[in-house]
């Protein structure tokens, strides 16, 4: 047999950003051939609604690879299509549809997924948004074999590393790409060689997350400060944090939490006074969002349709939003 022949046959599926160091790290593997790769169909973007291919669609036509976008992937042509390049093995990051059992059962060396995740923590659509919400002390990527459940198969590979607890969704997740780019190309040849095995995952500490919402975003000042400042960190870039005002939707790019704040039924003051949660109220010369237990300090604000600016620019421009209570 030639040494193309002995490389195996591999079909990538993924659309993310998440997705695209984990095609390139496929790319330069010599273990395998790349035949083709499975992604989301073309979707408008832009103010003009201009059809645009997700990158790891871009990066398949450059390489002269077959790229395929069903919009559905248990559709019997996709399943057809898939068959007809004869993958001996599956990989998949960040695909966003499940992979039916026909599939799952077609390459030799099965489906591997690179969850961005310490497996089974933030099993689902979610996990980087999930890490950060839940104030995680570590991270991690885990490389499984798919099986039919939701991020359920055995476990090849894991790699964790400890977070600082200032990481926003897309610091974490291109990290996490970088990383799960090597746990796969060092996984590689064992995996196809059968000297690396898998491993069920643990019965306990399983949680699941859910695709996001639009209206998860909305800020709660019911909840902690801490956990608020969190979400600001988490939701970005989509769907973003805010608060509805007088002066339209507000957008916040940036927060931290005052210090004193985080005390049980603690009332925050603002200059002079005391306010409910709920309340916008002055910090020196910028904003601040009035919680549960204290001060959510805003920072970085944007109004809908306007730039970014920091909180003492907007509050000049917007001096009534002071004492206003947010929606």
């Amino acid at each position: 047999m030639t040494p193309d022949e002995l490389r195996a046959r591999t079909v990538f599926f993924g659309s993310g950003s998440f997705a695209a160091p984990i095609l390139e790290a496929l790319v330069e593997a010599p273990e395998i051939e790349l035949v083709g790769v499975v992604s989301a169909p073309d979707r408008p973007a832009g103010r003009g609604g201009e059809l645009r291919s997700a990158p790891v669609v871009q990066r398949a036509r450059e390489l002269g690879l077959v790229a395929l976008q069903p919009v559905r992937i248990r559709r019997a042509e996709a399943i057809e299509s898939l068959a007809l390049l004869r993958p001996a093995l599956g990989v998949l990051a960040d695909y966003g549809q499940l992979i039916p059992a026909a599939l799952l059962a077609l390459p030799a060396y099965g489906i591997l997924n690179v969850h961005p995740s310490l497996l089974p923590r933030h099993r689902g659509a979610s996990p980087i948004q999930a890490t950060i919400l839940a104030g995680d002390p570590e991270a991690g990527v885990t490389l499984i074999r798919m099986d039919a459940g939701l991020d359920s198969g055995p476990i090849i590979a894991a790699e964790r590393w400890p977070l600082a607890g200032t990481e926003t969704a897309p610091e974490l997740e291109a990290w996490a790409a970088t990383v799960g780019a090597g746990l796969l190309r060092r996984s590689l040849a064992g995996w196809l060689a059968g000297t690396l095995g898998a491993q069920p995952q643990p019965v306990e500490g399983v949680t699941l997350t859910r695709p996001l919402r639009r209206e998860d975003g909305r800020l709660d000042p019911a909840r902690p400060a801490t956990e608020l400042e969190r979400q600001v960190r988490a939701y970005q870039p989509w769907p973003g944090s805010f608060v509805e005002t007088s002066a339209g939707r507000l957008l916040v790019w940036r927060a931290s939490v005052r210090s004193g704040s985080g005390g049980p039924g603690r009332r925050a003051a603002d200059e002079g006074g005391k306010a409910e949660p709920g309340r916008l109220v002055a910090g020196g010369d910028g904003l601040g969002l009035v919680t549960a237990d204290g001060v959510l300090r805003l920072e970085e604000l944007q109004l809908a349709g306007r730039r970014r600016m920091g909180a003492p620019e907007l509050r000049r421009g917007h001096p009534e939003l002071v004492g206003e209570r947010v929606r």
